[in-house]
């Protein structure tokens, strides 16, 4: 095996990884009617994760340099799963709702 085929298997691997993250965000988006912050912050942690720049660099520190990729996610998930609870909240006290008929 050479480098280019171990190029391509990592190209090929991220790429899969990419395809992934793109789909948790359409499923997310959809299921829970994420705002569009939350969009913005899917799509830059996602972004993050596949950017070969980092606080902390792989390359460097290999398996420890994951550290911040793994905090970028976790902040971002939470920050959106307060966002979904935030609009249940909303909805389920009739805020955002139209009006129905009146009689």
């Amino acid at each position: 095996m050479d480098v280019s085929d171990l190029v391509t298997i990592v190209l090929v691997v991220l790429g899969g990884l990419f395809l992934l993250g793109v789909a948790v965000i359409v499923f997310v988006m959809v299921r829970y009617r994420v705002p569009p912050r939350g969009l913005v912050a899917m799509v830059g942690a996602l972004v993050y994760l596949a950017s070969p720049v980092d606080v902390l660099p792989e390359i460097v520190l290999g398996p420890l340099g994951l550290v911040d990729d793994a905090g970028v996610v976790a902040v971002v998930g939470i920050w959106v799963y307060k966002l979904v609870q935030a609009r249940k909240i909303l909805r389920d006290a009739g805020v955002g709702r139209r009006p129905g008929p009146t009689a």
